[in-house]
């Protein structure tokens, strides 16, 4: 009937016998790889373009314990990470207590040819025995003996950078707070705080018949009120 049958052989087209052959073509050719169920192999990914790409390393956590000495020093602090690297972290300023710093590349291998994962540091500011943090201010009980507060003198503050000497005027209360400019942690911007002396009046513990007699004389001869009307 002049139909042409071109490519045939007893009823199959040749696209049929390649199919049988080669397969239906959905799963990769010439891949050497047998993959799992999405055609990757172990131990890889696959990205845009169907290539193969190795898996990156697990991220390490690790805590950073620092001082306010750390912190006012500006200068790198070393820490061990579980990974059994030792490392030096560069503490940012005006850090805060429980922030995170990612060390990029330092966390664990990945094993298989891959970039290593990171080290996530987690600060933790120690508490001073001394100071107490406000922010990047500082803040200090400052105790003074009585006849300090009365007459007036010069005492010496610590600081996180030794010791400062600071002017008592005559008359000093007890809670009456002073100001220590630029010496107390870095802010962002590399300025540094300041540190706040509050002052405590001390009486000697042994007592003394003499700071009684005159406490006395000052009470029936130069009596004088600190407290208003509410407190009556």
């Amino acid at each position: 009937n002049g139909t042409r049958a071109e490519g045939t052989a007893g009823g199959f087209s040749a696209e049929d016998i390649l199919k049988e052959i080669f397969g239906s073509g959905k799963a990769s050719r010439g891949d050497p790889f047998q993959g799992d169920q999405f055609g990757r192999a172990s131990g890889f990914g696959t990205g845009a373009q169907g290539q193969q790409t190795a898996q990156r390393g697990a991220d390490a956590e690790a805590t950073l314990f620092v001082s306010l000495e750390d912190l006012a020093r500006d200068e790198k602090v070393r820490l061990d990470l579980p990974t059994g690297k030792t490392v030096s972290v560069s503490v940012p300023k005006g850090v805060e207590d429980g922030q995170v710093i990612r060390l990029k590349g330092q966390g664990y291998g990945s094993g298989g040819g891959g970039d290593a994962g990171d080290a996530l540091i987690t600060v933790q500011i120690r508490k001073h025995a001394l100071f107490e943090r406000d922010g990047t201010n500082l803040r200090i009980n400052l105790p003074v003996t009585l006849y300090e507060a009365v007459l007036g003198a010069k005492v010496k503050v610590p600081t996180l950078s030794g010791q400062v000497a600071l002017t008592l005027p005559k008359g000093t209360s007890s809670g009456q707070v002073f100001r220590i400019k630029e010496r107390g942690l870095f802010r962002k911007d590399k300025t540094r705080g300041d540190i706040f002396a509050r002052v405590e009046i001390v009486l000697p513990k042994d007592g003394s018949s003499d700071l009684d007699t005159m406490m006395k004389v000052w009470r029936d001869q130069r009596p004088y009120k600190v407290r208003g009307t509410d407190f009556e």
